[in-house]
């Protein structure tokens, strides 16, 4: 692994879209104990194609992340019922490690970018 996701303020979680398939809808529905109708209304926004994407909430660092993400905790709270595309990321490299690392190395400091979230 190359980045440690715990120490990450959720940079991936602040994507303008959040992508769903039926399949993430019905496990967030088991989840919560309701319909797939009422999942769908209550957690996604409809996107082109008859796809979904996660509704969203305000973030006072990104401006708006996922609405299952912990604002003070900086984390998911629906881990174990994530959406596939979060399961599967970042699928090889991590955009904000990669940056956060670069400026470490350029700034030659590596609490450069330090975050104010525990680690």
């Amino acid at each position: 692994m190359l980045f440690n996701c715990a120490k990450c303020p959720g940079y991936c979680c602040s994507y303008p879209i959040i992508p769903l398939n039926k399949k993430d809808v019905w496990r967030l529905a088991k989840h919560f104990g309701i319909g797939f109708r009422e999942a769908k209304k209550k957690y996604t926004k409809p996107q082109e194609d008859e796809k979904y994407s996660m509704r969203r909430k305000a973030d006072e660092h990104f401006g708006k992340v996922c609405q299952f993400f912990d604002t003070d905790e900086r984390r998911c709270t629906i881990y174990t019922a994530r959406p596939s595309t979060c399961r599967t990321f970042p699928g090889g490299r991590c955009g904000y490690y990669d940056f956060l690392t670069f400026e470490r190395n350029t700034q030659d400091d590596p609490e450069h970018i330090a975050t104010t979230w525990s680690d």
